[in-house]
């Protein structure tokens, strides 16, 4: 099973950001560990740093202080290379969702698969398979820039969980989404926790609790993590 993410102390600042609460940071002091095999969900005001910390959390940034660990190593100080190579054992679904235009979407979801052994053929059934449970099949073949929000949000979901992930940070992946797909979404994250993995969803939409089965709900205020009742 995967090991818990941790934060210890963790801080963080915008460089050269203009920004007088908290003395310029925007995250502070934060302590919380991320079990493996459980949903936690991260709410909190537009601007509240939620994107933020999940960038940390899936080593996209460095903190300002403090650290990150997993199975007790501090991922978030090793050098690029190596932060690298963790990097893929980790699934995001960014809110802005970052697919490459000149691509099409099965070609899209399969690009985690790359560095893995099994060759183009397994590399597209396991990208056809994940787009069938997120009833995104029909897309596969569609260039990126034909595809509405909600399409694009569901193809980025199936990138990010085609790999079968240790790690999954899941910013606002129901923000486009219908009941029934927002739901699909949720049973795929709820899955992935339930095999083992960790799972961080950042959302403020008060439907998401009825769509993802959460385990911890923690809020986000000025620049520190509280439970939720």
């Amino acid at each position: 099973m995967p090991a818990a993410l941790e934060c210890r102390r963790l801080a963080y600042r915008y460089p050269n950001a203009d920004r007088t609460a908290l003395n310029g940071f925007l995250l502070q002091e934060i302590d919380s560990i991320f079990p493996a095999g459980q949903v936690v969900l991260i709410s909190g005001i537009s601007g509240a740093g939620k994107s933020t910390l999940l960038h940390l959390l899936a080593g996209l940034r460095r903190p300002t202080r403090g650290e990150i660990r997993a199975a007790g190593q501090p991922v978030s100080r090793w050098v690029a290379a190596h932060r690298d190579r963790w990097r893929r054992r980790v699934g995001i679904i960014f809110q802005q969702d970052h697919l490459v235009s000149g691509l099409n979407v099965l070609e899209n979801v399969i690009l985690p698969l790359i560095p893995r052994s099994g060759g183009p053929g397994k590399w597209r059934s396991m990208g056809l398979d994940i787009l069938n449970r997120l009833n995104a099949q029909q897309l596969a073949g569609q260039a990126i820039t034909a595809l509405s929000g909600g399409q694009r949000q569901r193809v980025a979901a199936a990138r990010a969980l085609v790999d079968a992930p240790d790690y999954i940070m899941a910013d606002e992946p129901t923000a486009h989404q219908d009941t029934a797909n927002a739901r699909r979404i949720g049973r795929l994250l709820r899955q992935a926790a339930d095999r083992g993995a960790v799972v961080v969803v950042a959302a403020h939409d008060r439907h998401v609790e009825e769509w993802i089965a959460v385990d911890q709900h923690l809020k986000l205020d000025n620049g520190t993590l509280q439970p939720v009742p």
